[in-house]
């Protein structure tokens, strides 16, 4: 599983639609999206304080466009990016992604490793 954090408007949009299309898409050429084990990191650096957001859970074997795990930045670590649009079926749960009183943000209790 590999996830995508985005906020609710862009999902209920996508949900009628049938398919994901973030703005990364348009500007790098991918989505991109993070292990469980890497959401938190990824949403305190660059998602701080806002607000309305979901976390995306996606099954890797039924996204329908090409998934490349890379380290961009050369941080020893390598993240997925999905070369394409997303298909809404392969979004296998959605959760509310809230920002703390205390500055951060925490895995929905279903997705606690």
């Amino acid at each position: 599983m590999i996830t995508h954090i985005t906020n609710r408007a862009a999902w209920e949009q996508a949900k009628e639609s049938g398919v994901y299309k973030a703005s990364s898409l348009e500007t790098e050429g991918f989505i991109h999206c993070s292990t469980i084990k890497q959401v938190l990191g990824v949403a305190n650096n660059l998602y701080k304080g806002q607000k309305d957001l979901v976390l995306l859970i996606i099954d890797e074997n039924k996204v329908n466009s090409e998934i490349k795990y890379e380290d961009l930045h050369k941080s020893g670590q390598a993240y997925p990016h999905i070369y394409g649009h997303l298909n809404t079926d392969a979004v296998v749960n959605v959760c509310d992604f809230t920002y703390h009183a205390n500055c951060s943000f925490k895995l929905p209790d279903e997705l606690k490793l």
